[in-house]
């Protein structure tokens, strides 16, 4: 099938592992010239390496996009590569901050990297998609902005991304921008949550996938990826403020958007 994407540029970030890794592969995989930005430069330029290289157009970034300014120097960075059509944010995590009471402080830097980082990048990128008429957002969110999964905090600004998403999507759609997000549920990412958890309580993981996912085990970072291509593909041009649930069946709810 073609998803109608070949030789648009995309900007994905959290690339270096992971989700992030999955999709900017993803993407490069329908021809799609991709700017991956994370943190870790090895991981960085593993990931170029693995997708052509800059011989096949993609760029890698290792910044972190958290400091005041950062977003914007960015943009400044990678202006030579050419306007972007897509847009995958996918930074974002609960900072190992877990108590429902933590100071403001902390609350403003699950705030910066869940939510606020993606809204400051959007509002340098899709007014030039606005003016081309064409555009692709997606918000990687989670099942956490629907139900009660994980910290307070990450809940909150999880559900305020998703929130953003389906009004966001309404105000660009007449200039053919399509803002979208996706909830994944559990995913099994080397050197990620699970993959500790699974070393250090492995009773805990049996557990978890037993009574939480109904699909019995956990997502590949790849199932999530793939949602994500289409989601940014030509093809998806109704899927305007769509809320996309793709978690395994771990989400106990009836609806997504």
């Amino acid at each position: 099938m073609d998803l109608g994407i070949s030789g648009r540029r995309a900007l994905v970030t959290g690339a270096g592992r992971g989700l992030g890794r999955a999709i900017a592969q993803g993407l490069a995989q329908e021809g799609v010239k991709v700017v991956c930005v994370s943190r870790t430069k090895a991981d960085i330029d593993e990931l170029i390496g693995s997708i052509g290289g800059a011989a096949a157009g993609h760029l890698g970034i290792a910044m972190d996009l958290v400091p005041e300014g950062a977003p914007a120097e960015l943009m400044g960075k990678i202006a030579a590569f050419g306007p972007l059509d897509i847009v995958v944010h996918n930074a974002g995590g609960t900072l190992d901050i877990t108590n429902p009471f933590c100071s403001i402080e902390d609350w403003r830097k699950v705030y910066r990297f869940n939510f606020e980082m993606a809204v400051e990048l959007n509002g340098m990128i899709v007014p030039g998609m606005q003016q081309r008429k064409w555009g692709r957002v997606c918000h990687i969110s989670s099942i956490s902005a629907m139900e009660n999964h994980g910290p307070v905090t990450y809940c909150a600004m999880k559900a305020a991304l998703t929130a953003y998403t389906r009004s966001m999507g309404g105000v660009v759609a007449p200039d053919g921008v399509v803002v979208s997000a996706i909830l994944p549920g559990a995913v099994f990412t080397e050197g990620g949550y699970w993959d500790q958890t699974l070393r250090e309580r492995p009773e805990h993981v049996r557990k978890y996938l037993t009574e939480r996912q109904r699909i019995g085990r956990f997502g590949r970072p790849e199932e999530i990826a793939n949602f994500v291509v289409y989601i940014c593909s030509e093809l998806a041009s109704f899927n305007i403020g769509s809320i996309v649930p793709v978690d395994g069946g771990q989400g106990r709810g009836y609806f997504g958007q």
